[in-house]
């Protein structure tokens, strides 16, 4: 998939979400993300109803975690096609966490530790850039579905980036990916991926609410959203019931 392709995919949600609250111009951020800046996106009675509607629920959200390579296809196929797709249907009954390290390697005591990736070199950039985006924006999936979405990872990062991040100038990105910040959150990347219990074995890699079976692995990359639906212990939201919702309009 281009990265055109793939921003169409996201513009197409976007296009559909809109018909129900349509955003301010100032508004930046995807669909799944307006309630979390409501006032700037001019959205506030829709997220108010949502809450009254009981969407925002106490209970606690079904914890996905994606430990991944940027290059991976397989890992590049279940981001794009289960677990972005998930979120922004189910993102008030779910938290998503992303691991890129993956199959890596890490080698020295200290830092700066060097890291040697399952698909070369560029891998190893790319799983550096996604962790730097991560940890210097705040609404990151975007950027990094953005990325595996596109036809070439590496070239379409400062694209997508520019793309919600229009403000950030790309060069904060990059002293992060070759400074002490990028070596650092690597070895962060590496220490969390080391700690799985059981060891990883491939990736994807699919934990759920910190929990990894065969049985998880294999519903998660089938169907992410059944899955979702079906642990969580809250009220269900009408995506998963397929419940009708009535609209009120009157603030479009």
């Amino acid at each position: 998939m281009n990265v055109s392709l793939g921003l169409f995919l996201l513009g197409f949600y976007f296009v559909l979400e809109s018909s129900e609250c349509r955003p301010s111009s100032p508004c930046l951020y995807p669909p799944a993300q307006w309630c979390r800046s409501a006032e700037k996106c001019g959205v506030q009675k829709h997220c108010f109803e949502q809450k009254a509607d009981g969407l925002n629920q106490t209970d606690s959200p079904v914890e996905v975690a994606l430990y991944y390579e940027s290059l991976c296809p397989g890992c590049r196929q279940f981001l794009v096609l289960q677990l972005y797709p998930t979120l922004l249907m189910l993102h008030d009954i779910m938290a998503v966490s992303l691991v890129p390290f993956g199959n890596a390697q890490e080698s020295g005591q200290k830092p700066p530790y060097t890291f040697t990736c399952q698909h070369g070199e560029d891998e190893c950039l790319g799983n550096m850039i996604e962790a730097c985006i991560m940890n210097l924006t705040q609404f990151s999936f975007p950027i990094i579905y953005c990325m595996e979405s596109s036809e070439d990872v590496i070239k379409s990062a400062q694209v997508c980036f520019q793309l919600y991040e229009s403000k950030v100038d790309w060069n904060t990105v990059m002293t992060c990916v070759k400074g002490d910040l990028g070596n650092q959150l690597m070895h962060a990347n590496a220490l969390m991926t080391q700690a799985l219990n059981p060891p990883h074995q491939y990736v994807p890699w699919v934990t759920i609410n910190g929990e990894h079976t065969d049985d998880l692995e294999q519903k998660a990359t089938s169907s992410l959203f059944m899955l979702v639906c079906s642990l969580y212990k809250g009220a269900k939201p009408a995506a998963c019931t397929g419940a009708a919702k009535k609209v009120d309009r009157s603030y479009l």
